[in-house]
């Protein structure tokens, strides 16, 4: 009898240990795995109808080992895109993201609008604009480059991309570039005179 008790005492504390130590296990892992500023963007408040489908693309290391972590995500909205950017916009200066005004946001010009944001060490890119419809190939053939007319009352709709990186990886946290004189046709510092030292002054005699 004292065997068996000490046989079934053995498999409780055995069982517990298992348990205690898989749950946070279990949750350690799932941390690693999901990245928390997806869990950030899962939170925006925004209403179904702007988040129809979403598509989450990772790369880089979190700690910058090689390359900082560059998180993307792109989402289909069932309305247009100035409705669309809207309340993208508006939730996100609920969480706490600022509007961040600098150069080379975007890089070039794009269709729909692009508005960039900062919060804490992150900075974010939002650009929506109407969906890419391109229609399916035909008999082996590839797709036209315009839609027929039938298919472009199917292609509805406005497309989000966000993108969130760390601001020490972010060029345009760091001093831009000064302007170039070939580009404005003046210079923006001229040379006052042609001696460096300028004219010196006579010591007392």
């Amino acid at each position: 009898m004292r065997e068996r008790r000490r046989l079934r005492l053995g498999i409780l504390v055995l069982v517990s240990l298992v348990l205690l130590g898989a749950v946070p296990l279990y949750f350690g892992i799932r941390t690693l795995a999901r990245d928390p500023v997806f869990d950030t963007l899962d939170e925006l408040n925004v209403p179904g109808w702007a988040a129809a489908k979403t598509v989450d693309n990772v790369s880089g290391s979190r700690w910058c080992l090689e390359d900082c972590r560059l998180r993307e995500r792109t989402v289909e909205s069932q309305k247009a895109w100035k409705e669309t950017a809207q309340v993208y916009e508006a939730a996100l200066a609920r969480d706490g993201w600022q509007r961040w005004k600098v150069g080379r946001c975007p890089e070039q010009k794009v269709k729909g609008t692009y508005t960039c944001w900062r919060r804490d060490e992150l900075t974010l890119d939002l650009w929506v604009r109407d969906p890419t419809c391109v229609p399916p190939p035909v008999n082996g053939e590839p797709a036209p480059s315009a839609p027929p007319s039938p298919a472009a009352g199917k292609c509805t709709g406005s497309l989000v991309s966000v993108k969130v990186r760390n601001a020490i990886d972010d060029e345009r946290t760091g001093p831009q570039p000064s302007t170039d004189p070939s580009l404005t046709g003046e210079d923006p510092f001229p040379t006052l005179t042609d001696d460096p030292l300028g004219e010196l002054t006579r010591s007392p005699s």
